[in-house]
């Protein structure tokens, strides 16, 4: 019993100097040494850090482009339709250019053939369109996933450099020595977390946009379809 407290009070130590070091390093070292001192694991994690950020961005501005539709856009196609003025009703579809628009204009030059060839060209553009706005979502979900993982092995890498160094110090071990790879795993967990957590909540946050806008789709398909049934009807 007393060798196995022995020989778990260097590894206690170790762990109490790595917290001491890291709190101490935090107020003395800048970002950028902080960076450096995570070792080379640091580098795919700013750069899946940047990569995470542009996607976002990016995204988000073409969802909310895309999300832009005239509340009066189904009235105005409606009457233009009614009136019998189908060049100007895709005229219209044309300069709004949002996918609501473009899934409405594949419509109305099916219009002639059956509903349900018309219904189905609605879908497809549809499919289309929700593709292009997906687009780069499943490497920010990588990126969720991957960044923690990255910095996890960071620790692997630091705990092993730690014991490794405390081996091969033989009877005597320095704290120091064996807390500088402790402080390595540290940091870059922190990196891993501090990219994948943010990528996390991002991507939660563009594919409820995007689930919203295809609700709106599919409203303004079922609107447009009930465009077509009111002439027959009357």
């Amino acid at each position: 019993m007393m060798i196995l407290l022995q020989a778990t009070e260097p590894v206690a130590a170790a762990t109490a100097a790595a917290a001491a070091a890291t709190e101490q390093a935090a107020q003395t070292m800048s970002f950028g040494e902080l960076f450096l001192a995570g070792g080379f694991l640091m580098w795919p994690l700013l750069i899946l850090g940047g990569v995470a950020v542009f996607i976002f961005f990016e995204r988000f501005w073409a969802i909310r482009k895309a999300s832009a539709v005239d509340v009066n856009f189904m009235n105005r196609i409606r009457e233009q339709i009614f009136d019998g003025k189908i060049s100007a009703a895709i005229q219209l579809c044309r300069s709004t250019n949002t996918p609501i628009a473009r899934m409405v204009e594949k419509g109305i030059e099916r219009i002639g053939r059956p509903l349900s060839d018309v219904n189905s060209s609605i879908e497809n553009v549809g499919n289309l369109e929700v593709s292009k706005l997906e687009n780069g979502l499943p490497i920010l979900a990588t990126i969720a996933g991957g960044a923690p993982m990255i910095g996890f092995l960071g620790t692997v890498v630091g705990m092993v450099q730690a014991f490794m160094n405390m081996s091969q110090a033989g009877g005597t071990v320095d704290m120091t020595v064996l807390a500088s790879g402790m402080y390595v795993a540290m940091v870059t967990t922190v990196g891993g977390l501090t990219v994948g957590v943010p990528a996390y909540f991002g991507y939660n946050y563009l594919v409820a946009r995007i689930e919203k806008l295809v609700f709106q789709m599919e409203a303004n398909s079922i609107a447009f379809m009930d465009i077509l049934n009111q002439p027959i009807e009357q």
